[in-house]
């Protein structure tokens, strides 16, 4: 075979595979819009695609998994391998990773530290953060820990515990105070995490640390379970009440909605 023909073999070839790869994530897309399982006539009909085209996909997709026909009227519906696959993609996901870019941001906007933290057990374990550029900042190195209900982060993580989780919290952690701030009643701190669920953010007062304030929101994951917190932590000098509600607070809280919606929360990005 002269050689420039196998060139044009070989090109049209490439092109094809790519065409057979888009048509066949075009019919996964298709059946996960759909309600139900789908009719072959259906997806060819959507597609645009002839029947013909669209059932040998169907079949290829059949044998690896990724869609599953009924038995007896024949309908199409994704497989279990998708769901594998998409479970896999979400857990692969390093919350830190996901989450930098967004402290970096917060930082550039506001100056101020912006710390990613989790809870364990009922402490809160910092894992990532930005420092401030300023020479007086606030710090909480990876790996401190804190008690949680005197935290921006711990509050705004507390505030999402389940009833027999909150039971247990209240149980086992004495309320101590740090400061003159610190919430030490059971029923005003239930108060308050009410407030940060109706709010979608937390705030210290300096309830560990006087003369610190911190604004923290959750980060929530595929299956809507709150797992993080994102927080900006400065001292209350440059972190004014007139900075903390007319904008601070509104963006940490869209850095953490759209952290979630990445983790597959399901949230629309703000």
């Amino acid at each position: 075979m002269p050689q420039e023909q196998k060139g044009r073999e070989g090109k049209n070839s490439k092109v094809q595979g790519v065409q057979a790869v888009d048509r066949a994530l075009s019919i996964l897309e298709a059946l996960a819009r759909a309600e139900g399982p789908v009719m072959l006539s259906a997806l060819s009909s959507e597609m645009g695609l002839h029947i013909s085209t669209v059932h040998r996909l169907l079949n290829t997709l059949a044998r690896r998994g990724f869609v599953e026909q009924e038995p007896y009227q024949g309908r199409y519906r994704l497989g279990l391998k998708v769901f594998e696959i998409g479970n896999r993609a979400l857990y692969s996901l390093d919350i830190r990773a996901v989450a930098r870019p967004y402290l970096r941001e917060l930082v550039e906007e506001f100056n101020e530290t912006a710390n990613l933290a989790v809870l364990d057990g009922f402490e809160v374990v910092y894992i990532d953060q930005v420092e401030s550029r300023n020479i007086i900042k606030m710090l909480a190195r990876p790996g401190t820990r804190t008690p949680a209900y005197c935290t921006g982060t711990g509050k705004a993580l507390l505030a999402f515990l389940s009833p027999f989780q909150w039971e247990r919290f209240l149980a086992t952690t004495p309320l101590r105070a740090f400061t003159r701030a610190t919430i030490t009643d059971p029923e005003e701190l239930e108060q308050e995490l009410e407030k940060i669920r109706e709010q979608g953010f937390a705030v210290d007062k300096g309830e560990l640390e006087e003369g610190v304030r911190c604004v923290a929101a959750p980060i929530k994951n595929h299956e809507q379970r709150v797992v993080a917190a994102l927080s900006v932590s400065g001292p209350s000098s440059r972190i004014t009440d007139e900075l903390l509600h007319g904008k601070l607070a509104e963006r940490v809280k869209t850095a953490a909605v759209n952290i979630s919606q990445i983790l597959g929360s399901g949230e629309a990005r703000l």
